[in-house]
């Protein structure tokens, strides 16, 4: 399996520099570029096309948020992950709009930061467990006005299970032996159903309605 190529976006020399003697010596990474600001971010996303792009928040000029909801109009398919010294909601929930696939704190361990990398290639968004806390109790607040014509079919909750243990729209197709198109126009309904914007979200859904385990801690 080739290395993610990461992309590290940030005004501290230093800060990226850490990052990438910290990731030189990790097989599955490579560090193909830096930027300092907004557009040498695009520019350098442009001409490296990049994985992953590790993005701080309060960069000089344009913000990372606003910067990552450019790069996400021009290259849909990277990945973003925003880098921060603060973890207020109120930001949190506006990267995940500009289509950011993580959020970490800038103190977070470098164990859990090379872990959480690595689940972006699972499909797995890269977010703290505090985080990912505050990200359910706003599901929570969504969902629980919801009225008895909002509520799913069994057969919707079977997708979002099975959803939730990270399977494709192929691999559900087998188990519950339908069309992929159906799953698809399943996962539209739960989307739509619970005010959700993506799988991931289904997902934590899923953890807060108490159908999968929440992640144990790591000692």
């Amino acid at each position: 399996m080739q290395p993610l190529r990461l992309l590290l976006v940030d005004d501290h020399a230093l800060f990226r520099e850490g990052l990438t003697a910290l990731l030189s010596y990790q097989d599955d990474f490579t560090v193909v570029g830096e930027a300092e600001d907004a557009e040498t971010a695009l520019a350098q996303a442009h001409a490296l096309e990049p994985d992953i792009v590790l993005m701080d928040i309060e960069l000089p000029g344009e913000d990372g948020v606003t910067a990552t909801r450019r790069l996400k109009m021009e290259i849909p398919a990277v990945t973003v992950v925003m880098l921060t010294v603060r973890d207020d909601s109120r930001t949190l929930f506006e990267a995940i709009k500009a289509g950011a696939q993580g959020y970490l704190v800038k103190n977070v361990r470098s164990r859990e930061l090379l872990d959480q990398l690595r689940g972006l290639a699972r499909g797995e968004a890269a977010i703290s467990r505090r985080m990912a806390a505050r990200i359910l109790e706003e599901i929570r607040d969504q969902t629980e006005s919801l009225g008895p014509e909002e509520e799913l079919t069994a057969r919707e909750m079977e997708v979002l299970e099975l959803v939730a243990t990270r399977l494709s729209n192929a691999e559900i197709a087998e188990r519950l032996v339908i069309s992929e198109h159906t799953v698809k126009n399943h996962m539209k309904s739960i989307l739509s159903k619970l005010h959700l914007r993506n799988r991931h979200q289904a997902a934590a859904y899923s953890v807060a309605r108490g159908w999968l385990p929440r992640p144990e801690r790591r000692g």
